[in-house]
């Protein structure tokens, strides 16, 4: 203030300003406070409004002058203007906008005043950005830790759904582990879901290959151990998952055995859902069968020592068993052979129609259901023949069957439709999980995120220390929860089989000098050494599924080191292979937990205390096993890890289409 421009007066021995001096100070004061300060008349209109006013509005003094209250106030139907006069004095919040439309928290001290019959409304407003950016805070991370509250109630239901499919599939694997037929089931891609070891050891099959219609090794491998390897491609091997009949062959071995071969598709709700072949030996049963067209005396001699039951039936009544029907059925062959009523026997029989019927052959195969003596039921396969002068009976046509017992397969088959039905409602119950989780957690992450970047842009200098640590903290959860939220949905794809193998030619030594720079960019705390025994080396990769497995190794080296130590990837090409390896000098993981550290969701017992779903070593799994290789772990507790991912070295696209 000049002194120049007012004068003081003496009065009553003080300095006092006069009147007119006085008003022109207190605006001088009113108009330079920090706080905005206005003035209203009865209906709300601008009537006086200082500097601080004009700066938190945006609006210029003339501007204002020409407005009321509602044309900034957001919440001015709250505050009932009438009310003012009743209250006198009273402090309340509400929320401003800006000419430029920012909405912005005050806190308002609102006076009422009348004078020479006129009224005021004299208020002072001061901003409260601070408040509504805590009440932002808590809003989302009230809302965070209800999504996580879900998400662990869901995933409490998942592992209890998951442990009881595992008990029922436990017992159907021991169901089929113990029957004398070979299983196998196959999908609509051609892909074997399960088979049992009878299977495997019927056909010899080594652990080298790779069981899938996809794979022409595989198909080989059963062509060169068969007499008539056409009759099996065309009626066995091309035969669509989804075809809807049922049939039987016969697969004669160069070695000399012979299978029967049944097979029919699998049902699920009425729903076809793959295909599953039955195999057995009926070595034995063809042995007996030529047997009984050279004469009885032979044909006595090996029904008698065969494991095979072995009707001979003339008419209504049975004119042979061997001891095997004696055994199936519970019955003596004094019972069978002496007026026995055969409709006590068989309960029902079903033809099953062969496909590559041997012309030569007068047989058909059906499928019985017998009651034995005590009253069980028991199914039999059966090859059933006409002789009309093998053997003698009177001259008469006998029909001969030779039944090899399969109620172990009827009740593996039950238990496998029951597998199957768990497995559907575990398979929706993931899909309700996925659903909640990105209903859950990416629409309020999106809103999080979105919310957070234009609070650091409202975030003034006066409150920038206080809520700037906040806001980082935000962002930091923020980001977790969603690199989550991609594990499960990617571990989702590869789980469903969603993700396709599409290896192209690729220059891995840039590929790796490239995702190297790319992480050390991000993630500059630890440094990354490359190393490569060849200074270029190109092969058929599938890039999208290399990238993640070896991000997800270098991320965990990263993430299980202490800031700045070394993080080593190697690459080198031996035997036909490709070999990487990660390592690093972290804090390790115990022996116990290497034996498990690939199932989903599976964490290490050292690593509670750093975040992380599970996830990422079972994808890592799933995509080597895609490139049909091999991953392993060596580590040990404080000391350091490496893991090592072998690929096949694929070098044309010729090779690459056998995999």
């Amino acid at each position: 203030m000049n002194s120049g421009e007012y004068t003081l007066a003496r009065s009553n021995n003080q300095w006092a300003l006069q009147p007119e001096i006085e008003m022109k100070f207190a605006h001088f004061l009113i108009n330079h406070a920090v706080d905005a300060a206005f003035c209203l008349g009865a209906n709300a209109q601008f009537l006086y409004v200082n500097d601080a006013t004009c700066l938190m509005t945006e609006y210029s003094r003339e501007e204002l002058l020409s407005m009321r209250l509602h044309d900034i106030d957001v919440d001015f139907s709250r505050h009932n203007w009438s009310d003012i006069s009743s209250q006198g004095s009273f402090t309340f919040k509400s929320r401003y906008r800006t000419k430029g439309g920012r909405i912005f928290l005050v806190e308002i001290s609102m006076n009422y005043v009348k004078h020479q019959d006129m009224e005021f409304g004299c208020a002072f407003a001061r901003e409260k950005t601070d408040e509504i950016v805590e009440l932002s805070v808590q809003k989302w991370t009230d809302g965070l830790r209800d999504a996580k509250d879900n998400l662990q109630q869901e995933f409490s239901q998942l592992k209890s759904k998951e442990v009881e499919l595992e008990t029922s599939l436990s017992l159907l694997r021991s169901t089929l582990e113990s029957t004398a037929i070979g299983i196998v089931a196959v999908n609509f891609e051609g892909d074997i879901l399960s088979l049992n070891q009878k299977f495997v050891d019927m056909w010899q099959i080594p652990e080298s290959l790779i069981l899938s219609k996809k794979c022409p090794r595989c198909k080989a491998f059963f062509e060169n151990q068969l007499k008539d390897p056409q009759a099996f491609s065309r009626l066995i091997w091309e035969v669509s998952s989804q075809s809807d009949f049922e049939s039987y062959d016969i697969l004669e071995l160069k070695d000399g055995r012979v299978f029967a071969h049944y097979s029919k598709p699998q049902l699920l709700e009425g729903k076809i859902i793959g295909r599953v072949w039955s195999i057995w030996d009926i070595t034995e049963s063809k042995q007996t069968e030529e047997a009984l067209r050279l004469n009885a005396t032979r044909f006595r001699t090996l029904a008698e020592t065969t494991d095979a039951g072995t009707f001979l039936i003339q008419g209504t009544r049975l004119c042979y068993v061997n001891p095997a029907v004696e055994q199936l059925t519970g019955y003596t062959k004094e019972e069978l052979l002496t007026g026995f009523d055969l409709r006590r026997l068989i309960k029902s029989k079903k033809r099953r129609q062969i496909r590559n019927p041997d012309e030569a052959a007068n047989f058909e195969y059906q499928e019985m259901n017998i009651l034995t003596k005590n009253g069980t039921e028991r199914w039999l396969a059966c090859a059933v023949a006409k002789l009309d002068g093998g053997l003698d009976f009177g001259g008469n046509p006998v029909e001969l069957i030779a039944g090899i017992d399969i109620t172990d397969y009827k009740y593996a088959e039950l238990g496998l439709n029951q597998a199957l039905e768990q497995a559907k409602q575990l398979s929706e119950l993931r899909a309700r999980f996925l659903a909640m989780v990105c209903h859950q957690f990416r629409t309020p992450l999106n809103i999080v995120s979105f919310s957070n970047s234009l609070l650091k842009e409202e975030v003034d200098k006066r409150t920038q220390k206080k809520i700037q640590p906040l806001l980082d903290h935000i962002q930091k959860a923020t980001e977790q929860l969603s690199l989550m939220l991609d594990d499960i949905l990617f571990f989702s794809k590869a789980e469903s089989a969603k993700l396709n193998f599409e290896p192209k030619p690729i220059e891995l030594v840039q590929f790796c000098q490239d995702l190297v720079a790319q992480m050390q960019m991000n993630l500059n705390q630890n440094p990354i050494n490359f190393v490569s025994q060849d200074n270029s080396l190109t092969a058929y990769i599938d890039k999208k599924l290399l990238e993640p497995i070896l991000k997800n190794l270098l991320d965990n080296a990263i993430k299980y080191s202490l800031s700045n130590q070394a993080i080593n990837l190697e690459l080198s090409c031996r035997n036909e292979k490709l070999i990487f390896q990660v390592k690093d000098r972290g804090i390790g993981i115990s022996v116990v937990d290497q034996q498990r550290i690939f199932e989903p969701f599976y964490r290490g017992s050292n690593i509670d205390h750093i975040p992380g779903t599970g996830l990422g070593l079972s994808i890592l799994k799933t995509l080597v096993d895609l490139h049909h290789g091999q991953v392993s772990v060596e580590s040990e507790v404080d000391v350091g890890t490496t893991f090592t991912v072998i690929l096949p070295l694929i070098k044309s696209e010729l090779t690459c289409s056998e995999l």
